[in-house]
């Protein structure tokens, strides 16, 4: 594995930390609002997120050498960069990423870094009504708690014309993760989708699902699964896992779940559509989505993350965000916006 980065030199020779404090975040591409997938919009968004002088400062930190050539060639070259210097996981599922040994200046500008970037800040939605709500999935604390957070936001006087989608996968639940939702006394769960699902009932207040459809193929990369339930009060909440798309490779990862919800949604040109995360990982599930939804189907995307703030009704605690976790994320950023360029033609 690369060597974490030598101490800087004695000396300020590297200012850059105190203007990232008073720098505001770098915007996405296509944030809510703007008009539905416009491709040069996006490409400009793409350019000014990965030219940043955050991301800039980072790569200077870590002794890289910006890429020089066109936009495609530089994001092939922070691809390459970010894959030697900032890849912790090597394959493995995010909690069995190893943490680097990062001096503490280096720390300090990963957060700084982190937080230009929109990878710390919850911030609240754009619009005051959506055609869709969609919640992601993830590890089994995140599950419980982006449902609860998407059940706060309907409380709130956000409005959705369509339905909430919650959605997830067949990926097994880690014992640790197990144990997470035991102590939130939610039980009999063993899948990502079982988690989803328990959040539902727990936080809509419901029991038995309106409408069950599904697949079972024996593999759950090929299985699929879809539950709708109709809480009083709110629209229908779709529990939704999907198929990979990969079959023979991985599971169904967040794109797969995006495209395969879409199918069901029938979206339509216009259509704006709120996803709920958490802040680490908006930055590169909206890039995801834009890729997936907002450019298939001419639609708006706005992606927020669950404020850490809010009264948490199953009281479990949120993890630790580390350096290491957020260059991973970063670097998972640079990956999505890649493939959202390479989607709108262009060739890296």
């Amino acid at each position: 594995m690369p060597e974490p980065p030598p101490a800087p030199p004695p000396g300020p020779t590297f200012p850059l930390r105190s203007a990232l404090v008073t720098t505001e975040t770098v915007p996405l591409p296509l944030a809510a609002g703007a008009p539905p997938a416009d491709p040069g919009l996006i490409v400009d968004g793409i350019a000014a997120w990965i030219g940043s002088a955050p991301l800039r400062g980072l790569v200077e930190r870590f002794r890289g050498r910006w890429p020089t050539g066109d936009l495609a060639a530089l994001l092939a070259g922070l691809d390459d960069f970010s894959a030697a210097h900032w890849d912790f996981r090597g394959g493995r599922e995010r909690p069995d990423a190893r943490e680097p040994a990062l001096d503490p200046s280096t720390a300090r500008l990963v957060s700084d870094a982190a937080t230009a970037l929109g990878l710390v800040r919850a911030v609240r939605p754009a619009l005051p009504r959506y055609a869709h709500l969609l919640v992601l999935g993830g590890l089994a604390h995140a599950c419980l708690r982006r449902v609860a957070y998407a059940a706060h936001l309907l409380r709130d006087g956000v409005g959705v014309a369509g339905e909430v989608a919650v959605l997830g996968s067949f990926r097994p639940l880690s014992e640790a993760e197990r144990s997470v939702l035991a102590d939130a006394e939610v039980t009999g769960v063993d899948t990502e989708v079982d988690a989803l699902d328990a959040a539902v009932r727990l936080v809509f207040g419901v029991t038995m699902p309106a409408e069950e459809e599904g697949v079972d193929a024996g593999h759950p990369h090929h299985s699929w699964s879809s539950r709708t339930y109709r809480p009083a009060g709110a629209p229908p909440v779709r529990v939704l896992a999907a198929p990979s798309s990969e079959p023979q490779r991985r599971r169904a990862h967040t794109a797969d779940t995006q495209r395969f919800w879409a199918g069901h949604a029938q979206l339509s040109p216009g259509d704006q559509v709120l996803l709920v995360t958490h802040p680490i990982y908006v930055p590169f599930q909206h890039c995801d989505a834009l890729r997936t939804l907002a450019v298939p189907y001419g639609g708006g995307i706005d992606t927020i993350g669950v404020d850490p703030t809010m009264p948490d009704p199953v009281r479990l605690p949120e993890p630790t965000l580390t350096p290491g976790r957020y260059l991973q994320e970063i670097r998972s950023t640079i990956r999505s916006m890649r493939s959202l360029h390479t989607a709108l033609g262009h060739e890296g």
